[in-house]
């Protein structure tokens, strides 16, 4: 809807890229406050919480008379999103017993992509039909919906330590902010996020200049494909996730991969570039299911703390990340193409060797199948025969 609000609103690219941006900043700024939210008051009520401020800024965006107050909107819509993620997908982890997250979490990350779809197409269907306005107050109408559901179909499993106050808060959360292996993973992975998001983001324009006898129809349809792809990895990354001997090295093998397709992008023809996003597809879907599986079997984010632990790595990915991707444009507007797309290769392999640092997960086989253990030794007990 981009070229509507430009029309409607009198934006101009870069303001327009402004309001793009006011999303992903209000999502990585309140990141780490939507973790320590969850440790304070439960994922449940967090996430239901942040599902209406979603639905409130979603709506409110579709009133914006200009793209400045649009942009502050999308801020907080943003803030919303970033209190839902975490805390979401934490409430759904705990649902299930250890060993078998793994598909759950790729089925979590695959409606994103599904959302993404829908999106994509409805949204700029109606916008077109009946005005953008509609197609963001749809978009809120919806989030308030669900909001008005959720409590009816998410059960009440968590059994919080009552009221905390703010220094036992601190004392309960430092343990998992300063965690090597989270920031180890964090920091791993920020290539890759790079990777995966310029893919999706700038083929389009990145087809338009060199490739200029293209369709817009053909160059946005293969980050399409990649985002639909997506859907498949997720649930297959989880599975995997929960059968090998290391998650680290499913998530370097799976990354090196996708940075080396990188670096092939400036060099392929049309009929290449197909199965290599469907391939670049699969590997995002699977690479993060992966990602947001490990730190459900680490010590410090295994029970309560994990809202706070996956928002932390998501804080960084983004905030590092999406400096990365600006380098990327800069770097393909005064040297070209080639070299940008050789940068966010040799970022998405440079950081995978950070990897090393992080715990790691071995499941082993007992009665209930693949239990997931971290490798961190743990004091022996017991246990009857």
């Amino acid at each position: 809807m981009l070229p509507l609000l430009g029309s409607a609103l009198g934006a101009t690219t870069p303001e327009l890229g402004i309001v793009l941006g006011a999303f992903l900043a209000g999502a990585g700024i309140f990141q780490i406050p939507a973790g320590l939210a969850a440790l304070r008051w439960g994922n449940r009520t967090v996430s239901i919480a942040a599902l209406a401020v979603m639905g409130l800024f979603s709506l409110a965006s579709a009133f914006s008379p200009n793209w400045m107050v649009l942009a502050a909107l999308r801020f907080g819509a943003g803030a919303g999103a970033a209190f839902f993620f975490a805390p979401a997908l934490a409430l759904i982890t705990s649902y299930y017993p250890v060993g078998t997250r793994g598909p759950v979490v790729g089925i979590y990350n695959a409606g994103f992509n599904v959302g993404s779809g829908i999106g994509l197409f409805a949204g700029a269907f109606i916008g077109e039909a009946w005005g953008w306005g509609w197609a963001l107050a749809l978009g809120g109408i919806g989030l308030l919906l669900a909001t008005a559901l959720a409590p009816f179909v998410l059960p009440k499993t968590e059994s919080l330590r009552g009221d905390r106050t703010l220094r036992e808060l601190w004392a309960a959360s430092r343990p998992i902010l300063r965690s090597r292996d989270l920031w180890a993973l964090a920091l791993s992975f920020i290539g890759l996020w790079t990777v995966f998001y310029v893919a999706a983001q700038y083929f389009v324009q990145y087809a338009h200049s060199v490739h200029p006898s293209w369709s817009l129809g053909v160059a946005a349809g293969l980050p399409t494909l990649m985002i639909a792809l997506e859907i498949v990895g997720g649930p297959l990354g989880g599975w995997l996730g929960e059968r090998r001997l290391d998650m680290r090295w499913i998530l370097a093998g799976f990354g090196a991969c996708a940075a080396v397709e990188t670096f092939l992008i400036p060099f392929a023809s049309l009929v290449l570039l197909v199965p290599l996003f469907v391939l670049l597809g699969v590997l995002a879907g699977a690479t993060f299911a992966v990602l947001y599986l490990l730190p459900t079997y680490l010590p410090e984010t295994s029970v309560e703390g994990l809202s706070l632990g996956l928002a932390l790595v998501n804080a960084v990915q983004i905030f590092v990340g999406s400096g990365l991707a600006i380098a990327f444009a800069y770097i393909a507007a005064y040297d070209g193409y080639t070299d940008a797309w050789f940068f966010a290769g040799t970022v998405g392999l440079a950081t995978l060797p950070l990897l090393y640092f992080v715990t790691g997960h071995r499941p082993t086989t007992g009665p209930a199948g693949a239990i997931g253990e971290s490798v961190l030794p743990r004091p022996q007990t017991d246990r009857p025969a």
